[in-house]
């Protein structure tokens, strides 16, 4: 547990977070939980969570505008994506903040979405120190969408919103390998896996990828 930050401790968040604090009394909230607060007083980084959680939907929002060529629907999916709790625990994880929290108790008793929170949190005062830009900065070296979406879904549930057919898919065996190639919408990309479905899902991908950001 961390009772409060050295000077060489504030250099080394600053660098992770690639910012220098002109107000580092924010630094210090935004890694206060409210289990800290509540025994030594001050403020915890719940507000600065609160703020966070709107500047990365506006960030992330603003990043896939330029990104992709896709319409509000597929838009939104893909955000859902870059801001879920499983994708932020991910970059916290990349970030290595956690060591920094300043918590009362036993670390078990910190769980559930506390490392999400605290990224939001750390968001927020980015926000509020260094404007959009810092926090901008800050998600494009830590955040990235989850690998975990169901490919051939995706591919389907596009172009049935084109109102087009339905992907197809041919796979054939190639020296100990399956080789997929998918067509969809007057596109195809092949993919290659150690079974057909790794292949299929490889190929999907490509494709969806591919069609999403015309």
């Amino acid at each position: 547990m961390n009772n409060g930050f050295t000077s060489e401790e504030f250099v080394k968040i600053e660098s992770i977070l690639g910012h220098a604090f002109a107000d580092r009394a924010l630094l210090v909230t935004a890694f206060t939980h409210e289990t800290y607060k509540s025994v030594h007083g001050g403020k915890s980084n719940e507000r600065l969570e609160f703020l966070g959680d709107s500047v990365l939907q506006l960030a992330v929002t603003e990043m896939l505008l330029k990104r992709y060529n896709s319409d509000e629907g597929k838009l939104t999916e893909l955000r859902k994506q870059y801001v879920s709790r499983t994708a932020l625990e991910q970059a916290e994880g990349r970030a290595n903040l956690m060591p920094y929290l300043r918590y009362e108790g036993r670390e078990e008793n910190i769980g559930g979405k506390t490392n999400s929170n605290l990224f939001e949190a750390v968001i927020g005062a980015l926000y509020l120190d260094g404007g959009l830009e810092a926090a901008k900065t800050f998600l494009k070296k830590y955040l990235e969408k989850i690998e975990t979406e169901n490919y051939k879904t995706l591919l389907q549930e596009y172009v049935q919103d084109q109102k087009r057919g339905t992907p197809h898919y041919a796979v054939h065996e190639e020296k100990g390998s399956y080789v997929c190639t998918v067509t969809a919408l007057g596109a195809s990309a092949s993919g290659m896996g150690a079974t057909k479905k790794a292949a299929e899902t490889a190929a999907a991908k490509k494709l969806y990828n591919q069609l999403v950001k015309k």
